[in-house]
């Protein structure tokens, strides 16, 4: 049992399923980047906003799974690690029937509520009224889809069936950018464009219907009871809550744009913000890897658990930062560059000060990870309250004090909060690993204050000096954080790419 615990909490394993995880969101990303300059000639900006007011929707969707998505992959994932197969078929069944029946009746309320939330809260012309009610009430009948998706890839997850999911997950995942931009060249509305964008969730859920069922033998509707889902409801229960509050974070300041200043703000602040969120490929990637193989090891083997850790650690931070570093740098020739000079002007500022925010954002999601590991996600979801409470008030009195900038503002200030507070968090629920996570502050916490400061700079020249610097200095502490034998095994791969590679 142990043997199959260290192979499925080896690096290879983990080295494997970041990287089809990668790619399956990777290259859909490069083909949304070069779309998105289309779109938003497509639709203009007013209906550009609303565009991107509609995604967010699907991100609050996300909170419908009930935390069954991550708390099947736990779930399943001790199974297997400690050999207990059984029941798995009726487990997945009873998960399953539970979140489509109550997506289905979230869908029905929340049909009923688009019409007041374009009318009264939203500052849409008249002559889109109508347009932006059918667009987002199509997307929100997709509902159940979303959530079933949430659920089948918890369970590839705990299998760790990372390389076919994301064979089928890529060409679905490419469609879902293409798809509006082919259906907006022949009819002109935001409602084609979602019901493109319903047809990729749905060709989604198929595939992964497919990949699964060969894995769960004993998988049935006749199956379907509540108990099995009972112990996954209350661990899923915090999760939600934890991902309702964060998704409300995440969105609330394009909805306060868009209720206390005009559309075309909403275009210049959520434009920006998309093009940061984007810097989630990795650590989603990693924790969508991490978490199975934590959930399966941090019992048995916790120096292994406390490795897996910092290496995810100082991955995530060793790509972003410098992408963030070119993003700070170049934030306005960029804009101007991929979505022209209006753009440019209006969404610079905000584009740097997001930079700053995303690496503590995306390294924040390797100590999450082990908490839910080890099955306290009530620790986060009270922490997001917390987040909550201080961080909308702030966003709203800097934007009205600032501007849009003021949001950002308080953006990166909530993202550098959450990464130390599930620091701390992680440290506080499992002990093994204190000593890394707090070695683990200074590389990040420098990378951090100098990207801070190469946004300042008043020149791309300057903030790009700074940026090697800050990437120096990064390197050095990172160094530190490491094990003996791991910077013995890195120097050598560094001596020999081929080894580098393979590792």
């Amino acid at each position: 049992m142990t043997e199959d615990v260290a192979s499925r909490a080896g690096g290879r394993r983990l080295v494997a399923g970041v990287a089809w995880n990668a790619l399956g969101r990777g290259l859909p990303l490069l083909l949304a980047l070069a779309l998105t300059p289309v779109l938003v000639g497509q639709l203009g900006l007013e209906r550009w906003g609303l565009f991107t007011l509609a995604l967010a929707l699907v991100g609050v969707f996300g909170m419908l799974d009930l935390g069954v998505g991550p708390a099947l992959t736990r779930a399943l994932s001790e199974r297997i690690g400690s050999g207990r197969r059984e029941g798995e078929g009726e487990l997945v069944a009873s998960a399953l029937a539970a979140l489509v029946g109550s997506s289905a009746l979230f869908a029905g309320l929340a049909w009923v509520g688009i019409r007041p939330l374009v009318e009264r809260l939203l500052n849409v012309p008249p002559g889109l009224v109508e347009e932006a009610v059918g667009a987002m009430r199509v997307l929100v009948a997709a509902a159940p889809l979303v959530v079933a998706n949430a659920a089948l890839w918890g369970v590839l997850a705990a299998h760790q069936r990372f390389r076919v999911a994301n064979l089928v997950t890529i060409p679905v995942s490419v469609f879902y950018y293409l798809g509006p931009v082919l259906v907006l060249s022949v009819w002109n509305s935001l409602i084609g464009a979602m019901l493109a964008l319903v047809g990729c969730r749905l060709a989604n859920t198929v595939s992964y219907a497919l990949l699964v069922r060969p894995l769960l033998p004993g998988l049935s509707w006749r199956s379907v009871r509540l108990a099995p889902v009972v112990p996954l409801l209350r661990f899923g229960g915090w999760m939600t809550f934890a991902s309702a509050v964060t998704q409300a974070l995440l969105y609330a300041d394009r909805f306060l744009i868009g209720a206390l200043l005009t559309l075309e703000a909403v275009a210049f602040y959520a434009t920006p913000l998309d093009l940061v969120i984007r810097f989630w490929i990795l650590p989603v990637a990693v924790a969508q890897a991490l978490l199975p193989a934590l959930a399966s090891s941090f019992r048995l083997l916790p120096t292994e658990t406390v490795a897996l850790v910092r290496k995810a650690t100082l991955l995530i931070a060793a790509i972003v930062l410098p992408a963030a570093v070119v993003l700070v740098a170049l934030a306005k020739p960029g804009l101007r560059l991929w979505l022209g000079a209006e753009f440019a002007e209006g969404g610079a500022a905000v584009l740097r000060i997001l930079g700053v925010g995303i690496l503590f954002n995306c390294v924040a999601f390797a100590p999450g990870s082990l908490i839910e590991a080890v099955g306290r996600p009530d620790l986060t979801a009270r922490f997001a309250l917390a987040q909550a409470l201080v961080f909308v008030p702030l966003s709203a009195l800097l934007l009205l004090a600032i501007g849009i900038e003021g949001a950002a503002i308080a953006w990166s200030l909530r993202a550098a909060a959450d990464c130390a507070g599930r620091a701390v968090l992680a440290a506080s629920v499992y002990p093994a690993a204190s000593s890394t996570l707090r070695a683990l502050a200074a590389p990040v916490g420098a990378a951090g204050a100098g990207l801070a400061a190469a946004s300042s700079m008043p020149s791309v020249g300057a903030a790009l000096g700074v940026g090697m610097a800050c990437l120096g200095l990064f390197a050095a502490l990172g160094w530190r954080t490491l094990a003996a034998d791991e910077r013995a095994a890195f120097a050598a791969a560094l001596r020999s790419p081929g080894t580098l590679l393979r590792r």
